[in-house]
Formats: structure tokens, sequence, C-alpha cells
């Protein structure tokens, strides 16, 4: 089945169609959540909220509509709520001017990391540094669109991308030290 013939399916629920829909976007959908929340028994719970919620309001989506996109979008903003009510994530909006003299850190480094050890880096920075890494680096989302998922300025967004990056190369550059 193509994507139209998929959602006009879960529009009927049909099961066959839930079920495909289910495979082709569960792995995308857990890694979405897991890089925001940290933790896989809540990514793997966020998920499966996630499917049941867009399979209700499936028949708002039109046929021709990205599949993948909405359904990103949806565990996108589930992960960024649950992580808000639980006080692990904190949008500060602490406007900082973009500060004249940055700290320069050298982006050369001697030898190219593991895509895990990243991950493991990112993971370790605060909530409020890794989400807005991983929306912008890995989920390929501007600065506009993750400030208006977070419901925050664009400057702030800018700024925690920022200082993200940073302690980001720091912990990266511990491992050639």
């Amino acid at each position: 089945m193509n994507t139209k013939q998929l959602i006009q399916g879960c529009k009927s629920n049909n099961y066959q169609a839930q079920m495909q829909v289910y495979n082709a976007y569960k792995n995308m959908m857990f890694g979405t959540a897991v890089r925001i929340l940290k933790s896989r028994e809540e990514a793997e719970d966020i998920v499966q909220d996630c499917f049941i919620k867009a399979f209700e309001k499936i028949t708002h989506l039109k046929e021709d509509a990205n599949l993948g996109a909405w359904l990103k979008r949806i565990v996108i903003n589930k992960s960024i709520d649950v992580s808000k009510s639980k006080h692990k994530f904190i949008v500060s909006d602490e406007y900082d001017a973009l500060e004249k003299e940055e700290e320069e850190i050298n982006d050369n480094l001697e030898q190219t990391p593991s895509i895990k050890f990243v991950k493991e880096c990112m993971a370790s920075l605060k909530d409020k540094y890794s989400v807005v890494l991983s929306l912008y680096l890995i989920e390929e989302y501007t600065h506009k669109e993750i400030a208006e998922m977070l419901n925050t300025k664009e400057s702030t967004i800018r700024n925690q991308f920022r200082r993200g990056k940073q302690q980001l190369l720091k912990l990266i550059k511990k491992q050639d030290l």
C-alpha cells in the first residue's frame, strides 16, 4: 500500500493498515522520543500513546499529507510535554544577546568520535541543551520551528543551541586527552 492508501485504511479503522503504519514508523518515533526523554521505558510508553492518539486523530489528516512528519510532530510534542511535566526540561526565557566574544572552541578534533560516543555526550547534557541539539541536528528542525514547539523565543533557542554545542564539543574533546 502507498501512503495515501495507508491513510485511507487507517481512517477506515483497518487493522492491517494500522499495523503497516506502526511497523513502518515505530523505530523513527522511538528514536525521537528516547533522544528527548533519555529513557527507553518512557519512550516506549510515549510511542504507544502517540500511535493511539494518531489513529484517533487521523481523520483530520489529508490523504496527501506526509504521514511520517505528522507522526514525528506528535511524538516530539508528547515527549516535550512529558518532559516538562516531570520538571526535567526547562526552557528559560532568559534573553542573552549573543556575546560579542564567544569562547573559541577548535572544531577540529584529532580523531573522529563514534556516533555512539557523541550520542552519549549529548545525553549527558542538560535537557534544555540536548533537546534543542537533537531537534536541530538530528530531526532537522529550524530554530524557528523549535521555538514554536517549545513555546519560547527563537533567540533563546539559538542561545541554547550555541551553548549546548559548546558543551558537547568540550565533552568530545575530553576524549582526545
